[in-house]
């Protein structure tokens, strides 16, 4: 019963209260799936022995009559979030070896709520990138594919997304600093959303820039994000950043009505040289969102031009002051060392072996925003920069805007080894990063195909606090696209 895996969030969760199936059904079906997928490389680290006694736990649980929503659901775990007992490297060389003495907070909470833990996912090398060609394990593999060319899953959420667009599991966690929920989900034709800001607590999970990093569910459709959000949300003490406010039943907002709504349609996102596809499928997006009964305003947020610079000054100037940690002293790597070698050569080996070329520019270039005299040349300025793009979003909302309507990426998934420039590698972000600068929530839905067949993705981002709202409006956007394509399994 491979169809199993095919199921949706809610379609399992309503499966397993009639006793049409069982968790243990389920799991081995997915389980199934991953041993027949390796050509995909999404999943890194499986851990069947745990998923199997998670899902019969959840099985018992279900009979008792006490089980939330996500109880004896297959989930993928991003590489990202640290899982006690098992090897949680963020796709680096540097934590080979690590095993977790503890649980982040939001794999905690999934566990708590019953959900299955079928294995680690690939990854773009602690996050950093946005194709899933930095990691350790390998490139993650789109499973959309173009006559022989193997495609991007997007980074750096890669293998989460690969593995939802697959049906390999019922969904995964993400992480988005830039954009690594969205874009992955727009390249793979599945919904991915990043929250507020604090919303959901970064606890365990490896940090690449503090105050940019978030957590969010990537599913097969928005009803899944908002279960498995509210899953994941909650306050947590032991993250300073984590906002102590009530979280919303978010699948009870999803009425799908969003009349008297205002959808902000920004100016400054018509870059030039962007696809006439991108562009149809915002056009298309806006009237869909019209004819559902939201006013469309066209807004301006004049700072957008200086999102990408600034976020590549602050996001690699907080990865330096991260990174710094791994050293080959307490924990992961350490290179072998010569006689006579003492401990500056012990760190150098150790990054050098460790570190992957990506996140070893990251780490220059925020180690050199950093440096004395041209701390404010860079980083200040950046950090001003940052402050009115946030700016801009407050001016909008306080305007009047409910959301706004932009497209997820500038192009569909491209060829994994087909975009080796850096700087060309980073526009892909130009959509999304401004939403991480601004702390605000952001979702990718997925709107349509493109001339070669392959998904394209729109973005709603909305108002801070709000996913409800947000999630709704993507709701209304979801049922008018109609998006049902599925990959053609080739693998």
């Amino acid at each position: 019963m491979s169809e199993l895996s095919k199921l949706t969030i809610a379609a399992a969760r309503d499966a397993l209260r009639k006793g049409d199936v069982t968790s243990a059904e389920l799991t081995d079906a997915c389980l199934t799936e991953i041993e027949g997928a390796s050509a995909l490389g999404a999943f890194v680290h499986n851990t069947p022995d745990i998923a199997k006694d998670q899902a019969d736990a959840a099985d018992a649980r279900i009979k008792g009559g006490d089980a939330p929503d996500l109880c004896g659901i297959p989930l993928g775990i991003k590489d990202l979030f640290c899982t006690k007992g098992v090897p949680s490297q963020a796709a680096s060389g540097i934590l080979e070896g690590f095993k977790p003495e503890y649980e982040s907070t939001v794999t905690t909470q999934l566990f708590d709520a019953g959900a299955v833990m079928l294995g680690k996912l690939n990854m773009d090398e602690f996050a950093m990138g946005s194709s899933n060609e930095t990691s350790v394990y390998g490139n993650a593999v789109n499973p959309w594919k173009v006559v022989d060319r193997s495609l991007t899953p997007g980074g750096s959420s890669g293998g989460s997304a690969s593995a939802v667009a697959a049906d390999l599991c019922l969904g995964a966690t993400g992480t988005d600093t830039g954009g690594s929920i969205r874009q992955p989900a727009a390249f793979t034709g599945i919904t991915g959303i990043k929250p507020t800001y604090g919303r959901v607590s970064r606890w365990g999970i490896v940090a690449f820039a503090s105050s940019l990093d978030q957590a969010g569910p990537m599913t097969k459709d928005v009803r899944d994000s908002a279960i498995m959000l509210e899953a994941m949300c909650g306050h947590d003490a032991k993250d300073s950043t984590s906002a102590d406010l009530p979280v919303p039943n978010f699948e009870a907002a999803l009425t799908g009505d969003i009349k008297g709504k205002t959808i902000g349609i920004p100016k400054e996102y018509r870059m030039d040289g962007m696809p006439a596809e991108i562009e149809k499928l915002w056009s298309d997006g806006t009237a869909m969102l019209k004819d559902a009964g939201a006013t469309i305003k066209d807004i301006s947020l004049p700072h957008t031009k200086y999102a990408l610079p600034a976020y590549y000054v602050i996001a690699p100037a907080e990865a330096s002051s991260n990174l710094a940690r791994y050293d080959g002293v307490r924990f992961g790597h350490r290179a072998t060392l010569d006689a006579g070698d003492g401990i500056t050569e012990m760190y150098e080996k150790t990054r050098a072996e460790g570190f992957g070329p990506e996140v070893q520019r990251r780490v220059m270039v925020g180690t050199y925003v950093l440096s004395a005299g041209f701390y404010d040349a860079y980083y200040n300025r950046a950090r001003r920069v940052r402050a009115l793009i946030k700016k801009d979003f407050e001016d909008v909302f306080a305007d009047g805007v409910d959301a706004i309507l932009t497209p997820a990426t500038p192009s569909a998934a491209f060829g994994l080894g087909e975009n080796l420039d850096p700087i060309q590698m980073y526009l892909n972000d130009v959509f999304t990063v401004t939403v991480n600068l601004a702390g605000l929530p952001g979702i990718s839905v997925p709107a349509g195909l493109d001339s070669s067949g392959l998904p394209l993705g729109l973005q709603l981002i909305g108002r801070p606090w709000e996913e409800a709202d947000l999630l709704n409006v993507a709701f209304s956007l979801e049922r008018a696209a109609g998006f049902v394509a599925k990959p053609e399994k080739w693998w």
